[in-house]
């Protein structure tokens, strides 16, 4: 499948208005690549965001990602306008499939799943329902990617770091 990778395109020299309106700060906008490569979802491992959950992550029940992993795997399937509005520090609605529980996935679509600009260029997947329920802690492995298919978040907690009984 093609798509259109986003990138960052800073301005580096803008006019004298950009500059007093932006108060001497370097101006970025989200912009559209296309590629000529297609990007392979391996169907048998499909997790490309891996992490280990950190403990900021389970107190504020919110993923934290890389600005590297939301353009390559989550932005480059969303409108350019969709993605635009998160990084202009919007809040986007998202579902979430958690596929832990293989044989019952549980889908979450409430107004507490969304994501949204973070700090230092990072992103933030809101997701405190999940914590709660699958009690995730500090060092579990969890998986996620953009499926196309459902256009959703899906999940799934790959190791834990004390396996629940």
């Amino acid at each position: 499948m093609a798509t259109m990778k986003k990138t960052f395109y800073y301005n580096f020299l803008p006019t004298k208005a950009e500059e007093k309106e932006a108060a001497q700060q370097v101006i970025g906008s989200l912009v559209e690549i296309r590629e000529s490569t297609h990007l392979f979802i391996d169907p048998n491992n499909p997790w490309q965001i891996r992490k280990s959950v950190a403990r900021n992550d389970v107190i504020n029940g919110k993923l934290t990602l890389s600005q590297d992993e939301m353009l390559e795997y989550v932005f480059r399937y969303w409108t350019l306008d969709m993605a635009n509005d998160v990084v202009k520090g919007n809040k986007s609605l998202v579902v979430l499939i958690d596929y832990t529980d293989e044989t019952d996935p549980k889908r979450y679509q409430t107004e507490s799943f969304y994501v949204e600009k973070g700090p230092c260029h990072t992103y933030n997947l809101a997701c405190m329902n999940l914590f709660r329920t699958r009690l995730l802690n500090p060092g579990d492995e969890i998986g996620l990617f953009w499926d196309l298919s459902s256009v959703s978040f899906s999940f799934k907690v790959l190791q834990r770091v004390n396996p629940i009984d």
